[in-house]
């Protein structure tokens, strides 16, 4: 049965893909298994190019842990066989996809209302600051 592993398998370049992908699946795995386990779900292996292992940290307080510990990563790299010359820590927040960001309605008086409404009057209909200035208005909490 040919899978997509099998498949990708039988070009040269996605070959090497593939080789990298697993590559950097064990470090991750040796990686998690060597940190404490507050850090484990904090920061991840994203790369590793010329005998240097690259991290992401989700803030800078795990950064600077993991680059006291990058000496005895360092070690345990190696001892898996793997050429580690140098450990990059950057910060990257971990996205999450799902969350949204959400507007918040802000209040505006009465009077700004009437002077948006009015310089949008003032406007070619078609216009986009025209309709900007509209929307703002009808989407307004107007205070008195």
């Amino acid at each position: 049965m040919l899978t997509p592993e099998r498949l990708l398998e039988r070009s040269d370049q996605t070959a090497r893909v593939l080789a990298h992908a697993r590559l950097l699946a064990r470090l991750e795995q040796c990686f998690a298994a060597s940190i404490p386990p507050g850090l484990a779900g904090r920061a991840r292996v994203v790369n590793y190019r010329l005998g240097t292992v690259v991290i992401h940290a989700e803030n800078g307080a795990v950064a600077a842990k993991l680059r006291q510990l990058g000496p005895r990563l360092q070690d345990i790299f190696v001892k898996i066989g793997l050429e580690c010359n140098q450990m990059e820590v950057k910060v990257q927040p971990a996205q999450n996809p799902g969350q949204s960001i959400t507007s918040t309605v802000k209040p505006i008086s009465a009077l700004s209302a009437r002077t948006l409404s009015d310089c949008a009057g003032r406007m070619p209909e078609e216009s986009p600051l025209a309709r900007a200035l509209r929307h703002l208005v009808e989407r307004a909490a107007i205070r008195e």
